[in-house]
């Protein structure tokens, strides 16, 4: 029988499968977060100006292009030798394919206003920053560009980290701006409201991301192949 302890340090291969269920589902319902941010109408987030510029440039769906991205900046990681979890690559693979699933089932129409679209951003938003603690409770690996401004930060050493990340974002809005992606008010919330919003809702239910240690794939396997030797 899994304990809290094993469970939240994915210690047994019962603690891994449940956590990459935790991170699935949480990831999904991100998806669903980032499907809200894009209904508002009123500009994206900096990464969905990339995305969305590259599905209209090629004519291929938002999960598709957001899939590409995520698994080109994975590679980058990797790479750069950042330490690389299970969870990364369900992230990179099931956040734009929600999204692609809530355009089918459609189930909140496009914004038309400013007074409509900022609240359903805003509600984005605080949905993205509660499956962000879910997916983060998993402990096995943050997201594919989260890792990215951490490895760039560690390389530009006298630059802060929230330079470097203004820089990243400015970077992904302008390359999709060029390629026909959605700049706008919008952005500009999601630039500058979504780590207050994360960090309050983190507040509220007493989570702290810095304590969480996330496991590596190296570490996985050392469990779901050798579980024997990892048991208490």
């Amino acid at each position: 029988m899994l304990n809290t302890k094993d469970l939240r340090n994915n210690k047994t291969l019962g603690a891994i499968l449940i956590n990459i269920l935790l991170a699935t589902v949480s990831l999904f319902a991100n998806g669903f977060g980032v499907y809200l941010t894009i209904q508002a109408n009123i500009g994206a987030g900096p990464w969905d100006v990339l995305n969305l510029g590259v599905s209209k440039t090629f004519g291929i769906l938002y999960g598709t292009a957001s899939i590409i991205i995520s698994y080109s900046i994975l590679a980058v990681d990797i790479v750069l030798r950042e330490p690389i979890g299970i969870a990364m690559f369900i992230d990179a693979l099931v956040v734009g394919k929600a999204v692609d699933f809530f355009n089918w089932l459609n189930p909140v129409p496009k914004c038309t206003s400013l007074l409509t679209g900022v609240p359903l951003m805003l509600l984005g938003l605080v949905v993205i920053a509660y499956t962000q603690f879910g997916y983060m409770t998993a402990s096995l690996g943050c997201g594919p560009r989260d890792t990215l401004l951490v490895a760039l930060a560690k390389r530009a050493e006298k630059v802060p980290i929230g330079a470097v990340s203004i820089a990243l974002l400015c970077l992904a809005t302008l390359i999709g701006w060029l390629l026909g992606g959605p700049v706008g008010v919008g952005t500009l919330i999601c630039a500058f409201a979504q780590g207050p919003i994360m960090q309050l809702a983190f507040q509220s239910v007493r989570f702290d991301a810095t304590h969480i240690h996330h496991q590596n794939l190296a570490e996985s396997f050392k469990v779901i192949f050798r579980p024997g030797k990892c048991s208490p």
